[in-house]
């Protein structure tokens, strides 16, 4: 009789008994699968939805029915979803923030409280009716945005129990201590607000075991994310700290109507100086909203969602942007005055970065630099923070099943064969590129890198080297012209 053990619970030098021993051995996958980097992670303002809470969303649909209509507030949500949406973006996870003085919409019922589950002015809408059935009552549910639920009951105890258990119910039932008779009757919730205008701090959040503002993005995947609406400079190295610790990088702004020298101070005096974050002047936009009319909105949204819609090798440099109508130093016209090269210079040497039009491509409105607030210029591009975060994430959410394996030859062949295999395919997907007929990496993980005393004490070490290809900022032309210019026949002929 054969026995048959699943491979690696069975000592096959321990045998004693004359016998077939089949093991299974699992499939074998040296893949490692890139990571996300589309998603752009965006806290503001709204007027409904949970507070604090990250939540995944594909759109404006979605975002519609999570967090209610946009509002016409320079902090809110479904302004920089929208925007976004329209530069290519299509994977968000969004966290609304509120000041704490935001208040459910609630009524009453014969005695009995309707409260809406979330706070905000966009409760207000909302309609509960009971009616009467064949067996008994139901309470009807509705919003024009929101959605709508029915919850059937005998009396009003099994219906707050129905509603109780709808983790997406819009509302909440409050029984009072005597719980009255069930009757038909119907009420639409008022007295729901947003709150004022939240503070830095509560944009930003507690990084403790209950997250909220921007610490509830953490461990989410978003590749790019905002604060949207804030301009507040002390927020800045804090955004940087988490940028970095999370792979995010993070598009921060200056306020409305900056001028260029304040700019320059600012971000001085805040000590940001991080590839983690992409800051922008404060030359804020005109916006036409379909909801709101003419907005004046944060250049935020606008940069964020058009970097998540490009490869990560790539940079926001002379990407055309949509549904801009207008800046402040334009004006509407978008013609009535530009930026000087004196301007961009200072600007861009000073590592903020705006959205302008004419564009080195034509007369459209872009990104004019493509950088982050670094310093350092082999590390101020956009594609060097976006594709350093998306390979660290890759490597990070893929390397770790090595962990745990017996250290020797065969261990560094499949490590090797995976990050070899990984490389490959950026490669040939044009995220690495070939640069005189040199691979653009290197994976050294052997015994030359892994000496016996260190692997004796459990040590694996593997070393990615990885050359990015450049963005083609400046751009030279030499052109010599005139009737006395020698042109070699080699240049092109005339059929």
């Amino acid at each position: 009789m054969s026995l048959v053990y699943q491979a690696g619970t069975l000592n096959t030098t321990a045998l004693t008994v004359p016998n077939l021993y089949v093991q299974i051995a699992q499939p074998q996958t040296l893949a490692l699968a890139g990571a996300s980097s589309s998603q752009l992670g965006v806290v503001g303002t709204a007027g409904w939805g949970p507070v604090g809470m990250p939540l995944p969303i594909g759109g404006m649909s979605d975002y519609v029915s999570a967090f209610g209509a946009k509002q016409n507030k320079t902090t809110d949500a479904g302004l920089a979803v929208n925007i976004a949406v329209m530069q290519g973006a299509s994977a968000f996870v969004v966290v609304r923030v509120t000041d704490g003085t935001d208040v459910a919409a609630s009524g009453t019922l014969d005695g009995v409280t309707v409260q809406a589950a979330c706070t905000g002015s966009a409760g207000n809408g909302i309609v509960a009716a009971v009616t009467a059935t064949g067996s008994g009552y139901a309470l009807a549910v509705t919003h024009a945005e929101l959605g709508a639920a029915t919850y059937a009951g005998a009396d009003w105890s099994t219906i707050a129990a129905a509603v109780t258990q709808d983790l997406g119910a819009l509302v909440k039932v409050v029984l009072p201590k005597t719980v009255p008779a069930v009757a038909a009757a119907s009420v639409t919730l008022a007295g729901g607000t947003d709150g004022g205008v939240p503070t830095t701090a509560q944009f930003l959040g507690q990084d403790s075991t209950v997250r909220n503002g921007m610490y509830a993005l953490r461990g989410q995947g978003c590749a790019v994310a905002l604060l949207h609406g804030v301009t507040d400079s002390t927020s800045y190295t804090a955004q940087a700290a988490f940028g970095t610790s999370e792979g995010v990088y993070m598009i921060a702004v200056g306020p409305a109507s900056d001028t260029v020298t304040n700019a320059i101070a600012v971000k001085a005096a805040s000590g940001l100086d991080a590839p983690s974050v992409k800051l922008m002047f404060g030359d804020w936009l005109w916006w036409n909203d379909d909801s709101n009319g003419m907005m004046l909105v944060s250049p935020q949204a606008f940069v964020g969602g058009r970097l998540v819609a490009l490869s990560p090798e790539q940079s926001s440099l002379n990407k055309a942007l949509s549904g801009i109508v207008g800046s402040q130093k334009a004006g509407l016209t978008g013609s009535s005055a530009t930026y000087s090269t004196a301007e961009l210079s200072v600007l861009f040497t000073a590592g903020i970065d705006v959205i302008c039009n004419p564009a080195p491509g034509g007369t459209y409105w872009a990104v004019r630099c493509g950088h982050n607030s670094s310093s350092k210029s082999t590390m101020n591009g956009d594609n060097y923070t976006r594709l350093t975060n998306y390979i660290a994430s890759s490597l990070a959410g893929g390397m770790g099943g090595y962990v745990g394996e017996v250290i020797n030859d065969t261990l560094f062949s499949d490590i090797r064969s995976t990050l070899l295999g990984f490389l490959s395919s950026l490669l040939s997907q044009g995220i690495l590129g070939v640069q005189n007929g040199e691979l653009p990496y290197s994976v050294v993980c052997d015994s030359s890198n892994n000496p016996q005393s260190r692997t004796a004490l459990g040590y694996v070490q593997a070393d990615v080297a990885v050359r990015y290809q450049g963005i083609n900022e400046k751009f030279i032309v030499n052109l010599q012209g005139g009737a006395s210019v020698t042109v070699s026949s080699a240049s092109g002929s005339v059929g």
